[in-house]
């Protein structure tokens, strides 16, 4: 059983990682190619604006309908706008392509909510819980890989048409399958009659928020999932564009940040699911944040480098390597923690409250990254470095402190089940 539940999720994540994967890691370098500014392409990430305001719209999906209904209507969705985008031409229609993407990050954004909450119901356990982050972030990455690496590398190839058209066929399937799932089978009940009740709760927003915000741990959680991606977003932003700027073509970027690095984003996010198995997560947060600080150090004394050679080229790939793993690493502890959070919720309001925390985890990630941009054009790759390492250091302080007298204290002794 649990087997179906993690290919289930899986599915689910990989098709909701490909829209993040064109427009993090296929948009930039299609940009910076032709020669765009730095802050131009960080404000492409305003496409991503669906992500933030899906908290507003996650109560509808958490009290009207079934997972099942969401699930396969916002997947079909996905379908047609890539057959559309299939017609598209991204040479002379720039905001046809914005409005494409944006589009799909706004059914993905639903069709999140509705994973997060089938996922908060069917995951069981401190076991169920590690391996079913673990898939998720796993998944969504792997989406991401073979959106804005795989697709970068054959787009040449295939072209822009084809590419789209092959997303059409993998949407369409997921949507077929998700429609006959018997993992969902056991919801039909349960949702018809939280659909009964569901508009009297969605005209009263502010009863919901109230009980959102009473869930024990969410001001902590809140707090922590807006900050601690911030120095390390900005360094995944910019030290990518710096090494194209002085170091490496389009290509080979392609091939070590949108292939390389994702992969060892993705080892370090199962690794972490294993780790989750062995070790309580505050210790785990508390040491690899700490890991994390040392590795942003390493990156920001190559910024002083600018003549290409092997050796430098070498480091920036170890660079970009670590740092990813790490990355994945941390989010999975981070996606635990906040679905350890949501479990305290009453069950009505589950996949509303892991919306919101996954609402703020974003809205920390692109408030920043979009400003990343605009920082480096005014000050410069060193010292906006600085800024980021500041930052990251922030991070695993406010980590540290949990562990000692907040919230992750009693899960520091905790081991796991």
């Amino acid at each position: 059983m649990i087997n179906d539940k993690l290919v289930f999720l899986g599915l689910l994540y990989f098709i909701q990682g490909i829209p993040y994967g064109l427009q993090s890691s296929l948009l930039p370098v299609y940009l910076r190619g032709a020669g765009h500014s730095l802050t131009r392409i960080s404000l492409t990430k305003i496409l991503y604006f669906p992500w933030v305001l899906k908290v507003l719209w996650a109560p509808l999906v958490d009290r009207t309908g079934t997972k099942r209904c969401w699930l396969v209507g916002t997947v079909a969705g996905l379908a047609l706008t890539c057959l559309v985008s299939a017609t598209i031409s991204p040479d002379v229609q720039y905001m046809s392509v914005a409005g494409s993407l944006l589009a799909m990050n706004m059914l993905a954004s639903v069709q999140d909510i509705a994973a997060d909450g089938a996922a908060v119901r069917l995951l069981r356990g401190q076991g169920e819980l590690g391996l079913g982050n673990t898939v998720q972030v796993v998944g969504y990455k792997a989406g991401s890989v073979f959106a804005g690496g795989g697709l970068l590398a054959v787009i040449d190839v295939a072209g822009w048409g084809w590419m789209f058209a092959l997303l059409a066929c993998v949407y369409g399937g997921v949507a077929l399958f998700v429609w006959g799932a018997p993992v969902l089978d056991g919801e039909s009940a349960r949702g018809q009659g939280e659909g009964r009740r569901g508009p009297k709760d969605v005209m009263q927003p502010w009863k919901v928020w109230r009980k959102l915000l009473s869930v024990p741990g969410t001001p902590w959680t809140m707090f922590y999932v807006l900050t601690y991606k911030l120095g390390e977003q900005g360094a995944i932003t910019m030290f990518p564009l710096f090494l194209l700027d002085h170091h490496m073509t389009a290509r080979e970027l392609g091939l070590w940040n949108g292939v390389v690095a994702m992969a060892f984003s993705i080892c370090g996010s199962s690794i972490g699911g294993f780790l989750l198995s062995q070790y309580s997560i505050g210790l785990l947060m508390r040491r690899v944040f700490m890991i994390r600080t040392i590795s942003m150090v390493f990156q920001s004394s190559l910024l002083v480098v600018l003549e290409p050679s092997p050796l430098m080229k070498g480091m920036a790939v170890l660079s970009l390597s670590l740092q990813h793993f790490i990355a994945g690493l941390i989010t999975t502890l981070t996606f635990t923690t906040m679905m350890n959070c949501t479990q305290r919720a009453e069950e009505s309001i589950q996949a509303t409250h892991y919306s919101f925390l996954a609402t703020l985890e974003v809205l920390g990630k692109l408030s920043f990254s979009a400003l990343a941009g605009g920082m480096v054009d005014t000050v410069g790759f060193p010292i906006a470095f600085i800024l980021f390492l500041f930052l990251t250091s922030s991070s695993a302080l406010h980590v540290w402190r949990a562990t000692e007298t907040g919230v992750l204290k009693e899960q520091l002794k905790e081991q796991p089940k």
